[in-house]
């Protein structure tokens, strides 16, 4: 194994658990209905499934089951309040995720210039 090589086996292994890690978050993202509640607990806060439904068509069981998807994912997190459970957006899992896609950004932007490079010689 020649030097060069050598360093970036331990990278590699890391991006790809990094990746791994990263995989539900995209899965539950994949949903417009979990967007959409994502995108209601980003803006309006906390809040009860109740207000979560309110003016929609879907169930309160649907929505539970979107939101321990997102739950799942690390997109979210309940909070016990009297008799009701309040959800609330939990950024960090979101950030490292698009820290994923940045580094598979990179490794692409660098394999496309040694192809340049390699084209043009």
């Amino acid at each position: 194994m020649s030097p060069r090589t050598e360093p970036t086996v331990p990278k590699a292994h890391a991006k790809a658990a990094t990746l791994r890690k990263s995989a539900p978050v995209f899965a539950a993202l994949g949903d417009p209905t979990r967007l959409r509640l994502l995108g209601a607990l980003c803006a309006g806060g906390a809040m009860s499934i109740t207000q979560l439904t309110a003016g929609s068509a879907i169930t309160r069981q649907a929505v539970t089951r979107h939101l321990d998807i997102l739950a799942g994912a690390g997109l979210v997190s309940d909070v016990r309040q009297g008799r009701e459970r309040l959800w609330q957006f939990e950024p960090t899992r979101l950030h490292e995720a698009r820290r994923s896609l940045e580094a598979i950004g990179q490794q692409w932007d660098q394999a496309l210039q040694r192809l340049r490079t390699a084209v043009e010689r």
